[in-house]
């Protein structure tokens, strides 16, 4: 069964092995964190495919930057399941996710072997000019289509200044923001969206009831924790089961993404749990950032080092192995509970005109994140060194500035050259995405000679 949700462009329903295929190539190249991989989803579902409408994606996505966890990873889920109910809403989710913790995994067992992972930083150097490239194009994109109104710019305005600038919670910025749109509309001043388009929801979705939602979100927990029950059952050690029991704790107040976790995890599996050594952290996070999928993933690094080392009796790859799937599924299973128990009341909610207030100041504020990152995620990748200056150490008031002396050449005219082949030839995500890495694995390889 097909199903639409695209008013502007009925005829766009895909089939589910479309579905398959778009997510499993989107997992394969998703690239650049949240906004790159936000950025990703909106060019391929909404642009070029057409399977949704601008408002669809936006309202799923307005509800996912509220959740802790991996906002990017819960859009998929979402819109899998607005297209093919829970079957769709888990392959979609699933893909967003394994190829990513597929090469983790990989990568974790070759630095552990050989304890050496710079060779990394050449194979996926121009990638990160090009996912550069596709980030700018979504945050103009999203700016254009979602800020029509005075109070909207000043919204997604006001949240980048508090991120970029202060480093207020993020869980904060997104809340302050619907509440402003809320009081906006109760108030019946100035409008903040132009109305919220009808849809079909899920096919197959039943109207959501008190009862419905609770079997859900039992259901779903229980999937969650069932490695505990697996655990038990085999005699596993110790150190695997504290291992899960910290990682299910963290999916719940992993608000902002993984650099709001991160140094907590690193500082707990240090200095607390001596899982790993000072500095391998650090490692872990850049093997991270040069694969696909949710930055998150890096934790499944966490879990590797803990089952290479602590798993006695499995052998030290397999307790590996074991450790990184035992940590991913405490990361990313709840991301199926948020979505399966919870969307169903949102999309329920769609035509409520506060909600719809409340979501279309959420959607501004979101344009001013997805900025800050796109900034966050620049300066990275086009200086070798940034750093951080406190302008008013009393308030909190700093940002990040480059060592303009660090620019990388290479990097920028890599991100330039994407550039115009995104806006000016409007050229595809994936031949942009192959030439930039193609291009840049060259240029390493001359700089290495």
């Amino acid at each position: 069964m097909q199903n639409t949700l695209n008013d502007q462009n009925p005829g766009a329903a895909p089939s589910f092995r479309e579905l398959v295929a778009v997510f499993a190539r989107i997992g394969a190249l998703s690239f650049g964190g949240p906004a790159g991989q936000i950025g990703m989803m909106h060019k391929t579902l909404v642009e070029e495919r057409r399977w949704l409408s601008e408002e669809r994606f936006l309202h799923a996505l307005n509800y996912c930057m509220l959740l802790p966890g991996p906002e990017a990873q819960q859009l998929a889920t979402y819109i899998g399941w607005l297209l093919f109910g829970v079957r769709g809403g888990i392959v979609s989710g699933l893909l967003f996710v394994l190829p990513g913790l597929a090469i983790i995994l990989g990568l974790s067992a070759a630095y552990v072997l050989y304890q050496d992972a710079t060779w990394l930083a050449g194979l996926f150097f121009g990638l990160k000019a090009a996912v550069l490239a596709i980030v700018v194009e979504a945050v103009i994109r999203l700016g254009r289509r979602t800020l029509k109104t005075t109070f909207l710019r000043c919204v997604a305005a006001a949240a980048f200044v508090a991120l970029f600038f202060f480093s207020l919670p993020f869980p904060l910025v997104v809340f302050a923001a619907g509440l402003a749109g809320y009081l906006m509309t109760r108030a019946g001043g100035q409008q903040t969206q132009d109305g919220v388009a009808k849809g079909d929801g899920p096919p197959g979705a039943k109207t959501p009831d008190v009862a419905r939602t609770i079997a859900t979100l039992v259901f779903w927990i229980l999937v969650w924790q069932s490695p505990v029950l697996a655990l038990w059952a085999f005699g596993a050690p110790e150190s695997l089961s504290s291992l899960f029991a910290f990682f299910s704790k963290m999916a719940l107040v992993t608000f902002g993404g993984a650099y709001a976790v991160l140094a907590y995890v690193a500082q707990v599996a240090v200095a607390d749990y001596g899982w790993l050594k000072p500095g391998e952290m650090l490692d872990g996070l850049a093997l991270a950032e040069t694969t696909p999928g949710p930055l998150v993933l890096v934790l499944s690094f966490v879990g590797f080092l803990v089952g290479f080392r602590e798993a006695s009796g499995l052998g030290p790859v397999t307790g590996g192995i074991i450790g990184g799937l035992l940590v991913a599924w405490a990361t990313f299973v709840p991301s199926f509970v948020f979505i399966f128990a919870g969307a169903p009341l949102i999309e329920r909610l769609r035509g409520n005109a506060l909600l719809s207030g409340a979501l279309s100041a959420i959607t501004a504020a979101v344009v001013g994140v997805i900025l800050n990152l796109a900034i966050w995620f620049g300066l990275h990748v086009l200086f070798r060194e940034v750093r951080h200056v406190d302008l008013f150490a009393l308030a909190g008031f700093g940002l990040s500035v480059p060592v303009w002396s660090s620019l990388d050449p290479i990097a920028l005219v890599l991100f330039a050259a994407s550039s115009v082949m995104l806006f000016v030839l409007k050229l595809g995500m994936v031949p942009v995405l192959a030439i930039s890495a193609a291009a840049g694995f060259l240029a390493q390889i001359v700089l290495i000679q």
